[in-house]
């Protein structure tokens, strides 16, 4: 059943009802139509366009169309109507008769839909919060298995200075974080309620609009009438939110390849993450990861199109916005799906501590801490730096590592070093050093790792 036709002499063109009906994608707002319905019922009693009977009705009417819908909402696909709103608004009149053609008294589907998409919003931010923690806490308990695996750490691709993987563990971890509390502050801005704007000048019924917002479970009412049925930045703020966690899972697959990879060796993936060929038996492949890698475009291509989509929107609602719910679903389902599976690729992760610590002692990686050695000689840092890297072209052209080096071959390039210096190169050393807050300090790390555990566990 259509919410329209009477100014029409003619059907829509089959072609054109297609590419108009939205149904076969805002099903998905089922239970959020039903329960703005509800609230709105509530609101028109309140100012007597419902007696207390008719309520009753079209409540209870409601309530058991959820339920036979809510166990699986893809059974409404079956169904020819426009949108989600006439279809419920169909199965309501099926259960109630004329009555349910009142409720849509004073309400237009511009406010209906941008209420229910709102509360659907804010349903999936609670939900991909509560999947970022899941990760978090993965992460947390690799790198507490692993604060003493020793690893390179890398700047431009190149072996740079010794870290842990524990520490490596707790960087992302802390990316997660802002992912999450750009949930929370998003969320904050989707309390408020668009129902009651009517088309696009307010209802022309007195209701109560704080409590309609209340009983919806937002905070209050908008201000703005016009701004409520165009307003969708709650949704370009998730896809945004979701665009930036997918660069931090990105990232977290591509140094798990890279580290997966037979050049590195530093560590190895599951059997329950990882593919094999169609044609070579011996490979491995890190398929979880790179699709996480790979479905980062999607979600950044659902950002893209939206505000592309608005950016030349007049006030206030066109039909170019239905164009915003295929994007925002595909995206948030997809970051959830990525968020699932990159907490599974760190199920049963295999470090090959032998393999990281070797590498992390190639590369001269201490030739900082030599550098930091000669400035507490007191060399000036800008002159240690570069008697170092005299130091390390010798050591490369003798094939050694710098702590190979014998005190006489030390001398040649500054007369301070003596055999103090040999402890300070070591990685332990290297570690140890870093001992300010948010260093790779193993008391730093350990002390991150219970801050974060008491973070989750609050």
């Amino acid at each position: 059943m259509a919410l329209w036709g009477g100014r029409f002499t003619q059907q829509a063109d089959a072609k054109f009802k297609y590419f108009n009906d939205s149904l076969r994608f805002d099903y998905r707002l089922a239970i959020q139509d039903i329960e703005g319905s509800i609230g709105w019922a509530k609101a028109i009693q309140s100012v007597g366009i419902l007696t207390e009977s008719e309520l009753e009705q079209l409540i209870a009417a409601l309530k058991e169309v959820r339920a036979e819908v809510e166990p699986n909402l893809a059974i409404i696909l079956k169904d020819d109507a426009e949108d989600i709103h006439s279809w419920v608004e169909s199965k309501l009149i099926e259960k109630v008769g004329d009555l349910g053609k009142k409720l849509h008294t004073g309400r237009s589907r511009n406010d209906q839909v941008a209420v229910d998409i709102k509360m659907w919003c804010k349903v999936q931010a609670v939900a991909l919060q509560e999947r970022i923690r899941a990760l978090q806490e993965r992460l947390v308990s690799v790198a507490e298995e692993n604060q003493n695996s020793v690893m390179p750490g890398y700047t431009h691709l190149q072996r740079a200075q010794p870290v842990t993987f524990a520490h490596w563990c707790m960087a992302y971890y802390e990316m997660l974080e802002r992912d999450f509390s750009r949930l929370s502050d998003a969320n904050k801005r989707m309390g408020t309620c668009p129902l009651g704007s009517g088309a696009l000048a307010g209802t022309a019924y007195g209701i109560d609009r704080d409590l309609l917002a209340r009983n919806l479970g937002f905070d209050e009412a908008t201000r703005n009438s016009l701004d409520s049925v165009s307003d969708r930045d709650h949704i370009l703020e998730l896809l945004s939110t979701a665009s930036i966690s997918m660069v931090h899972l990105s990232r977290f697959a591509e140094d798990l390849i890279i580290f997966n990879s037979g050049e590195s060796g530093f560590l190895e993936m599951s059997d329950r993450v990882t593919s094999g060929s169609s044609l070579m038996p011996q490979k491995k492949n890190p398929d979880a990861c790179e699709l996480i890698r790979g479905k980062s475009g999607r979600v950044f291509g659902a950002l893209t199109g939206l505000l592309t989509t608005l950016k030349g929107l007049p006030l206030a609602y066109n039909k170019d916005m239905q164009e915003d719910k295929e994007g925002i679903f595909d995206a948030l389902e997809t970051w959830q799906a990525c968020l699932e599976i990159a907490e599974l690729v760190l199920v049963d992760i295999q470090v090959n501590t032998e393999r990281t610590r070797e590498a992390a002692q190639q590369g001269y990686a201490n030739a900082t801490e030599l550098a930091d050695y000669l400035v507490a000689k007191g060399v000036p840092f800008r002159e240690a730096h570069h008697i170092v890297g005299e130091a390390v072209v010798y050591a490369i052209s003798k094939k050694e590592p710098l702590e190979a080096l014998s005190i006489a071959e030390f001398q040649q390039f500054h007369p301070t070093i003596g055999d103090d210096v040999y402890p300070i190169l070591s990685l332990e050393s290297c570690l140890d050093k870093r001992c300010a807050k948010g260093g790779v300090n193993p008391q730093r790390v350990a002390e991150a790792i219970a801050a974060a555990k008491a973070n989750l566990a609050s």
